[in-house]
């Protein structure tokens, strides 16, 4: 996402911005754009491959995060876009269509590992019907489905010029994720002050659980992480009447630094990271 994208009122002030504008702010964000690019790019595009080639537990079994990988990748890409487009005015509307994977796409298949790691724990049995591949599938279909109509619809705040409009996108879509896993959190913390019938398969249970209770605070702290920032930005750039970029660039760099929580944690599991699997 661009700055310009977010500071318009009219066309014409749209385009001006875009093509003038390139202040402290701009500089910034191209910063930030640069780092995802650079960085995120290669290291999803390797969580990618080894998911493929079963390096790490099975494209099966990690088909959700190959999905997230892959929707990462379109937003490490739309970076890229985001740095032409402050020289091309007509790559904003790429950019401004991409942004529905990063709104709604990401924060989506977090939610879908949450809840996963939730069915596994407090709904074994449901868990084991619906673990086959094809599930997972239709799942996966679904979402990037609901995250096509969200880069529409970003489409659609590019041409309605609301700014009203972008932060209420946001802040909703925001607050249902962050119900949806905090509810998959609450719950397994639930299920792991349960004890167990036996005192190695307690043990066993135990474990589990812990591991999907910290997969599940992760994820959620990642998306607060990610969206608060913007949340709080915009309401109060709407309230207060405010610049909105002034206040941009901080929340975007959460953003953006969020991001690269949950990859280089994937990799350290998978035993691919190399400077944490060589000091342990």
């Amino acid at each position: 996402m661009t700055s310009s994208a977010v500071n318009f009122t009219s066309p014409e002030a749209f385009t001006n911005s875009t093509i003038n504008s390139f202040g402290l702010t701009d500089n910034l964000e191209m910063c930030a754009f640069c780092i995802t690019f650079l960085f995120g790019f290669p290291l999803h595009s390797y969580i990618t491959w080894l998911i493929i080639t079963g390096a790490g537990n099975g494209a099966a079994s990690e088909f959700f995060n190959l999905n997230l990988s892959v929707c990462e990748i379109c937003n490490c890409l739309n970076s890229m876009l985001g740095i032409v487009s402050h020289f091309f005015s007509s790559f904003i509307i790429v950019t401004y269509f991409l942004q529905g994977l990063g709104f709604t796409g990401r924060p989506l298949f977090h939610c879908l590992i949450c809840v996963e790691r939730y069915l596994a724990v407090v709904h074994p049995v449901t868990f084991l019907k619906y673990k086959p591949l094809r599930y997972r599938v239709i799942c996966c279909a679904a979402i990037w489905t609901i995250t096509l109509g969200s880069c529409l619809f970003c489409i659609f705040i590019l041409f309605s010029f609301s700014m009203v409009l972008y932060v209420w996108f946001i802040s909703v879509q925001f607050f249902l994720f962050f119900l949806i896993q905090l509810f998959c959190l609450v719950a397994v913390l639930r299920a792991l002050k349960q004890s167990g019938p036996g005192e190695r398969k307690r043990e066993e249970e135990n474990h589990m659980k812990k591991r999907a209770f910290s997969l599940i605070l992760l994820t959620t702290v990642i998306m607060i992480m990610q969206y608060t920032p913007f949340t709080v930005t915009g309401f109060y750039a709407i309230l207060t009447q405010n610049n909105f970029l002034d206040f941009w660039c901080p929340a975007f760099l959460f953003y953006v630094l969020a991001g690269f929580v949950q990859p280089i944690l994937y990799l350290k599991r998978a035993k691919k990271l190399f400077c944490l699997h060589s000091a342990s």
